[in-house]
């Protein structure tokens, strides 16, 4: 067995587990339960890895499949674990990430949250707006747009894939920034523009397998798809971005209030 860790291309455990034989008072399934959730509290199965086959698990344990799914499925039933249909088991990634009321970058909420933003960059190039893009944008199609495609990580785990636009006009020396640590909203503010206010739709969509595939999910799976156009203080739009979150890596927070005298 390898000795590395846990990873979605090549699962493993660090060391077996023990053998859950012997007299003991509690079921076998919660000890079950337990020796996993230990190796995953102590970063030894990293949030977003696949866990081994269940074959070897029930082997590293000495349980039947019948007791390790009860396990399993406890595991799933805490938000500790998610099952990916015929692909097996995931960790998941801790629900106390969610969306502020405030506009914040990706990278403002990860330091809010204490957690590490990082990207994978997919895209980044200049190109013509299409007819859509210029309508968003106000400007005449076939301007140019800088297209900055990535995907979206907290300490490590695939959150989003992110796909912004950006006026070339505005994208100054974008080439040369390393968007895989550096927050596309401080480059533009760095640039002397200040991003104020965002019109956004947030809606539901299935992944396709390319989105899938990025995100460690199953195709098909339900993505929150969060569309902006952010505008600076004269309402010229300076950013367009689609975000398709993995639905259940992100939360939406909001509150509401009732107009007096309705």
């Amino acid at each position: 067995m390898s000795t590395d860790h846990i990873s979605p291309e090549r699962p493993g455990l660090a060391a077996p587990p023990p053998a859950l034989g012997g007299a003991h008072p509690e079921p076998l399934w919660i000890r079950a339960k337990t020796a996993l959730e230990t190796r995953i509290a102590v970063g030894e199965v990293k949030p977003g890895s696949r866990l081994p086959p269940e074959r070897e698990l029930c082997q590293m344990l000495g349980i039947s499949r019948v007791t390790l799914r009860k396990a399993l499925t406890a595991l799933v039933d805490e938000g500790v674990l998610r099952a990916a249909q015929g692909r097996g088991w995931y960790v998941g990634a801790p629900e106390r990430k969610e969306w502020p009321n405030t506009l914040e970058s990706f990278s403002e909420t990860a330091r809010r949250m204490g957690l590490l933003a990082t990207s994978r960059v997919l895209r980044r190039e200049p190109g013509p707006a299409s007819f859509d893009e210029a309508e968003a944008f106000q400007i005449a199609p076939g301007t140019p747009l800088y297209r900055l495609e990535r995907v979206r990580m907290l300490d490590g785990v695939p959150i989003a894939v992110d796909h912004s636009l950006v006026p070339a006009d505005i994208a100054y020396g974008f080439d040369e920034v390393d968007f895989t640590t550096r927050s596309l909203y401080e480059t533009i503010a760095g640039l002397g523009f200040e991003l104020v206010q965002a019109d956004t739709t947030i809606e539901a969509r299935p992944a396709d397998a390319a989105l899938a595939g990025h995100l460690a999910i199953a195709a098909g799976t339900p993505v929150l798809d969060m569309r902006q156009i952010v505008r600076d203080r004269a309402q010229r739009p300076l950013l367009s971005s689609s975000i398709r979150y993995a639905g259940d890596r992100y939360r939406l927070r909001t509150s509401f209030m009732r107009n007096a005298g309705l």
